[in-house]
């Protein structure tokens, strides 16, 4: 199973979230539940390329 990290909160009645690596890209539910049915729809939008100018954060090694 695969598995990313996830923020979220409640404000008022809506619940909000992003994926860690891409948090410019928010999303909200009314339930928790319905807030993950969301960020998984982002992420599969992300792996299929379906967003553009999406940005990417990495690792740099610094020598």
């Amino acid at each position: 199973m695969n598995k990313i990290k996830i923020t979220y909160w409640q404000d008022d009645k809506f619940w909000l979230g992003y994926l860690n690596d891409y948090p410019e890209y928010v999303t909200q539910g009314l339930t928790p539940e319905e807030l993950f049915e969301n960020l998984k729809d982002i992420y599969k939008d992300i792996l299929n390329e379906q967003i553009p100018g999406l940005r990417k954060t990495i690792e740099l090694e610094l020598v």
